[in-house]
Order: C-alpha cells, then sequence, then structure tokens
C-alpha cells in the first residue's frame, strides 16, 4: 500500500488476490556468505514462495534462504532485526504506512535502478497496486501474493439449515444473528485475540456510513474527524452488534493466526467470518474438503442511509517485497524478484486461490484452485469505486498496538464511543 495512502480509487482493471498470514524462523541479513534471506510472514501461503525459492537456487549462485515467522509475531520481529545485522536482504511488507518509516531511515533501498534494467518490475504489474509502495516518488516495492479485499465468508451448511441466505444488507445481518442465537449456533467468529480481525469491523462500517473520505482526513491529520457525526454513528452500529450476541461472549479468547476462528466456521460452529481473501488459502490448507463444497463468501453488507457506496471494499492491495539497502547481493535480489510476474508465480498463487496484481493474471484465471472464486474477486475489485487499504497499515507502524487496543476495548465495551475517539485521536502521525 503505498506513499500515505488510505484509500485507492481503482480506476483500472484491479486483480485480487490473498493472503497474510503466519510461520516461523528468522532472517540473517545481507549477509557476504553467498546467500540473501528473505523474510516472509508465515501462512498456508508460504508453499508458494517456498517453490519460488527453489526454482531461484536451480540457476543462482547466490542462493536463495526463506525464513518464515508466525503471522501474530511478524511485526514485532521485522521491527525488531530490521535494523541490525541479522536484517534479512529481502522482506514482506504491505506497502505504504507499513514501510514508509523504513524509507524515511533510509534503511530500503530505492528500486529505480532495478527498474531501469528491467521495466517489468514495474510495468508488469497494475499500477494502482504498484503505487502503493511508491513513497516521495521512489519505487520501494515489488507485488508478491496478490490483492487482498475483506470478504464475508460462510459456512453454507450452517445458513441453508437456519434457513438463511447471505445478507445483502446490515439489516439482513442483524436479523441473522437473532436466528442463529436462537439455534446455539454462533452468529460470527471472531479472531479478537488477534484484535486485528476485529477492525476491519470498523473499517467496513465507518466506510458503509461515512464514506472513505473519513478516513482520509483523518489520516491526513484532521483529528476532528473522529469526533464527527458519521464515527458516532458507526461505533453505534458496531456497538449494535457486538450487543445483539454476534460474535458470542469468548471472542478475545479465539484467535485467527493459530486456525481458532476458521475452525469454528469449518466445523458449524459458526456461521459467518469477516476475513481477507487469503482465507481460502487458509481452509483450503486445514480443511480442503470444506474449503471446496462447503465454504461461501458474499460482499460486506450494504447500509441504508449510508454514505458509502456498497459497492467499495477494504483490505490490503497487494504484499510486497521490498529491499534493505545494505543487501551485499542486490544483483541476484533484482534477479529473485523478476520471479513475482513469472508464469509460475502467477500459477502457483492461483493455485492456492490467491489472485496475484500482474497485468497477465486475468488470462490464467481459469487455472485457479476455485475459477469462480477468482474471478469473482476480480469483478468485485474491478468495479469498487473505493478500495480502503486496512487502517493499521495506512498508519506508520507505532500506531498499529494503540489502534488494536483501543478496537478490542471498545468491543470488550472497557471503553465507550468517546473513549475510542479519543484513543484514535492520539495516534501518532506519520
Amino acid at each position: 500500500m503505498r506513499s500515505r495512502f488510505a484509500a485507492v480509487t481503482l480506476v483500472t482493471a484491479l486483480v485480487l488476490g490473498t493472503s497474510a498470514a503466519c510461520g516461523s524462523g528468522g532472517g540473517s541479513s545481507g549477509a557476504g556468505d553467498g546467500t540473501i534471506h528473505v523474510l516472509v510472514y508465515g501462512d498456508a501461503a508460504n508453499k508458494v514462495e517456498k517453490q519460488i525459492v527453489d526454482t531461484f537456487n536451480r540457476t543462482s549462485k547466490v542462493k536463495a534462504v526463506l525464513d518464515t515467522v508466525p503471522g501474530a509475531d511478524y511485526q514485532q520481529k521485522l521491527q525488531t532485526v530490521i535494523n541490525t545485522p541479522r536484517a534479512p536482504d529481502v522482506f514482506f511488507n504491505w506497502g505504504g504506512g507499513s514501510i514508509q518509516s523504513f524509507a524515511k531511515a533510509g534503511l530500503l533501498l530505492p528500486l529505480d535502478d532495478f527498474i531501469a534494467k528491467d521495466p517489468g518490475l514495474k510495468d508488469n504489474f497494475l499500477p494502482a497496486v504498484f503505487n502503493s509502495a511508491v513513497i516521495d516518488g521512489k519505487p520501494y516495492g515489488v507485488p508478491m501474493r496478490g490483492t487482498q479485499p475483506v470478504l464475508l465468508f460462510h459456512n453454507k451448511k450452517v445458513l441453508a439449515d437456519a434457513g438463511l441466505t447471505p445478507p445483502r444488507t446490515w439489516d439482513d445481518l442483524l436479523a441473522a444473528t437473532k436466528v442463529l442465537k436462537d439455534k446455539g449456533i454462533t452468529p460470527i467468529a471472531l479472531g479478537g485475540g488477534d484484535q486485528w480481525p476485529t477492525l476491519m469491523w470498523f473499517e467496513y462500517l465507518y466506510d458503509r456510513i461515512a464514506g472513505p473520505g473519513l478516513f482520509q482526513r483523518a489520516l491526513g491529520g484532521d483529528k476532528e474527524a473522529w469526533a464527527s457525526e458519521d464515527s458516532r454513528k458507526a461505533l453505534a452500529a458496531l456497538r449494535q452488534l457486538v450487543d445483539a450476541g454476534a460474535f458470542g461472549s469468548n471472542f478475545d479468547s479465539v484467535k485467527f493466526t493459530d486456525g481458532g476462528s476458521p475452525a469454528l466456521v469449518a466445523k458449524g460452529k459458526a456461521a459467518f467470518e469477516l476475513m481477507g481473501s487469503w482465507y481460502y488459502s487458509t481452509q483450503q490448507d486445514a480443511n480442503p474438503d470444506f474449503a471446496t463444497s462447503g465454504l461461501g463468501y458474499a460482499a460486506f453488507p450494504a447500509l441504508s442511509g449510508g454514505k458509502g457506496d456498497a459497492a467499495d471494499v477494504v483490505g490490503n492491495t497487494n504484499n510486497f517485497y521490498s529491499v534493505l539497502k545494505r543487501t551485499k547481493h542486490p544483483e541476484a535480489v533484482a534477479a529473485f524478484l523478476e520471479l513475482m510476474y513469472s508464469d509460475e508465480f502467477v500459477k502457483a498463487q492461483l493455485a492456492i486461490g490467491n489472485l496475484p496484481t500482474t497485468t497477465g493474471t486475468e488470462n490464467l484465471l481459469d487455472l485457479s484452485a476455485s475459477p469462480a472464486y477468482s474471478k469473482d474477486q476480480y469483478r468485485l475489485v474491478k468495479s469498487a469505486p473505493s478500495f480502503q487499504l486496512s487502517w493499521d497499515q495506512a498508519y506508520p507502524p507505532s500506531a498499529m498496538t494503540p489502534m488494536h487496543t483501543a478496537v478490542q476495548e471498545f468491543f470488550d465495551g472497557r471503553i465507550d464511543a468517546d473513549g475510542f475517539i479519543k484513543a484514535m485521536q492520539a495516534l501518532p502521525a506519520s
């Protein structure tokens, strides 16, 4: 996601992808020992990263080493090693706010020279996506994995048994919550222990009620945006859903990153889960039969009287690989990054349900693990008037912990609307 970028208006056809998840390991940076270290967020998508590293190593004298860190620990690990001798040569990120402080501190290598030698590192990706990792006019990332809108997933059988269909409106979702609760089913699974899954509900409600402009203003420094009438309406809607019991009573003890919340949906103990499009690959990896026949999905419900377009999406435009300036092997790194637009890469990502953002991906959608899923995502993102970046990726990393804390405390009822507004107004600026 980009330079100071909170909402991307997609005026061109934008493709969609998946994943942002978990792993294990460490990194050992820029060593001049004939290797380059690639640090990634560990999750089900790592199988593709391992495949691409193997492909690179078959022909390169400088070998790539893949280091994975569990998703719940990734951000902290990256912050800890980024300015030490153990920093990786290449690392996974979300663009925009997630790397802005690194770029300003002079830790990252601008990719101008790489692109001058191989224009495909820029031209083979959709511009709206590539520009998400451009900071102060300089490119600092090459797209990898895919674009990741947030969708409302569901268990088809649970809904059918309850006589329900995917909710098209907010009122539909509230009504479904009551029906499911009466049947003893948790209406919505939530990995509240991770905190960031809870944030997705704020992102969509604020967009549906206020439109993308409110968050753009807040991100730009207008602290009063958080105290606006629309902000309070969004918080009231969230409070209504929580108080209706939509998420059960123990959501803070459940995590997405350890498979807890997806398992609730796959096993029929919960009906819905709001999650990024990587959810398909998560279920495919842990519950393949359910992913094939039992998993459904829909756009976030419309909200009557809201200022936001019902076709708007929120999420992550893509993940990126950025390069540490201190790498001893820039030529090898450049060659590694070229694989991110190869047919092998695109086909491998499609095979796990991800949708890369290369200009040629649309021609390969029939090769997806679920062509219908990939095509539906493509249409969703292509038609979106606004693609709003996840709040915790649009703000600088120093804002993440206080933001997540405020989100969790509001859901828990430990702070009210005034407390949430005060916390958001206190977030550090870029």
